[in-house]
């Protein structure tokens, strides 16, 4: 096997955070449900990022591209491949990558949807409220996946939202054949329960034809998978179907299943849960790069656990400590 140009490449929806505050009575004004996630269209999309305050965040994100930025700050060589469009979004987009060290040179979208955006407004209280357009994000084809890149990865990652659209659908699978042709790992997350709900029977194909290696759960999205409420039940499962499924547990830590045999770790305290967004975006930049760098399975748990213990001690779903460092200083730098 080749040298590796990078040790984890993740594939996904390429999304702009866009987080502003807002003055009482803004969300009821607009007409949207305080709390809530609402999917959006283009028009909608232009008239409340032009009702966003100047003070606004604009970060990228979307949950592949988060894991990278986690990958990045522990120290690995990182690379995403995901779509937007050639607006000034998209500008935001590779412009925040390029600068976290995130390999990023997926083709931009001419003369199409505008790129993707998750527009989050917080009230006064604290309340976060979003209104999603996907836009270019879904017009991810086979065209963007890259066989050098794809085989100069240790691990290629990527999210079951991709199922979502057609095209894209194509594009991981072909991602997959790229990886096992250069003898290197594909890797995917679940998700959302709901999404597995959608696409139970193919996630499964997908595991059990051994086009995808490595899988992402946490326990709601892995009881689903198997539509069991016995935890115990769906690891058995899991550990007949995959060669290592990883799963996050929350306060309870995570456990991994590899050669038929489990490995639990616990969380790692934080002295208060922030805002949980990202947390098992960033336990799989752990895992990932742990298993790309020859950790054991329960150092590798324990570098994912860390990770995302960072993540959600503060708002956000990027480390604003060095994860490198934080590593280092537990003994799990490797």
């Amino acid at each position: 096997m080749t040298q590796t140009r990078f040790d984890v490449l993740t594939i996904g929806n390429a999304i702009v955070d866009i987080i502003a505050p807002v003055e009482p009575g803004f969300i009821e004004r607009e007409g949207m449900k305080e709390g809530i996630m609402h999917l959006i269209d283009t028009d909608r999309a232009e008239d409340l990022y032009g009702k966003m305050p100047l003070g606004r965040q604009q970060i990228s994100g979307g949950s592949a591209a988060n894991t990278a930025a986690g990958v990045a700050s522990l120290g690995g060589r990182a690379a995403f491949v995901g779509k937007v469009a050639d607006d000034p979004l998209g500008d935001v987009f590779e412009t925040d990558l390029d600068a976290i060290g995130v390999h990023y040179n997926t083709t931009r979208l001419k003369g199409g949807a505008l790129t993707a955006r998750s527009m989050i407004f917080v009230s006064p209280d604290g309340e976060r409220t979003m209104n999603t357009y996907l836009g270019a994000c879904h017009e991810l084809t086979e065209r963007d996946i890259k066989p050098d890149e794809i085989g100069g990865a240790a691990i290629t990652y990527m999210e079951g939202f991709l199922w979502d659209p057609v095209e894209a659908k194509k594009a991981f699978v072909l991602a997959a054949h790229y990886a096992h042709k250069h003898e290197r790992a594909a890797a995917f997350t679940l998700s959302d329960p709901f999404c597995v709900d959608r696409y139970r029977a193919e996630f499964l194909d997908l595991i059990r034809s051994k086009t995808i290696d490595y899988v992402f759960a946490n326990v709601h999205e892995l009881k689903s998978l198997y539509e069991t409420d016995d935890l115990g039940e769906a690891v058995r499962q899991i550990a007949k179907d995959a060669e290592v499924a990883a799963i996050t547990m929350g306060a309870d830590g995570a456990m991994a299943v590899f050669n038929g045999e489990v490995v639990s770790v616990p969380a790692f305290p934080v002295e208060q849960v922030v805002d949980a967004t990202g947390a098992g975006d960033l336990f799989a930049s752990g895992f990932l790069l742990g298993l790309a760098r020859g950790q054991t399975i329960e150092s590798a748990l324990k570098t994912g656990c860390l990770a995302a213990s960072e993540v959600i001690s503060h708002i956000g779903a990027r480390p604003q400590l060095d994860l490198a460092q934080l590593t280092q200083k537990h003994g799990l730098a490797g």
